[in-house]
């Protein structure tokens, strides 16, 4: 499966500090953390240290994004990430549905269990 991911011009403003300054990758996850079992989960933004051995770094038009291979079941193949308006809360966006309307940027630390 191929997937395509772009930055609106807010995302990439809202972001492009956040990146630089903590040399960290941005993480597209299915976060399954509480939700019972794996299918329920929902898509979020994570600012990770580093790639897992599952991750794929897809290439954007801002960085490249990880993303799970064994999760991109639950991805469209064709995502935008935008921003709120005054807000650093992100929305994931395809041609067809609002995948995340309501997405924060997480901090996930090596270790981490999620």
């Amino acid at each position: 499966m191929s997937v395509s991911i772009t930055f609106t011009d807010a995302a990439k403003r809202a972001l492009a500090s956040i990146v630089a300054q903590s040399e960290r990758q941005l993480k597209l996850a299915f976060d399954t953390d509480g939700c019972g079992c794996l299918v329920d989960g929902v898509p979020a933004l994570w600012l990770v240290d580093k790639a897992d051995d599952d991750d794929w770094a897809v290439e954007t038009n801002f960085v490249p994004v990880l993303v799970e291979r064994s999760r991109l079941i639950f991805f469209d193949e064709a995502m935008t990430i935008d921003v709120k308006p005054g807000t650093t809360v992100f929305q994931l966006k395809s041609p067809g549905q609002t995948l995340n309307g309501h997405m924060p940027l997480v901090e996930v630390k090596s270790g981490d269990e999620r």
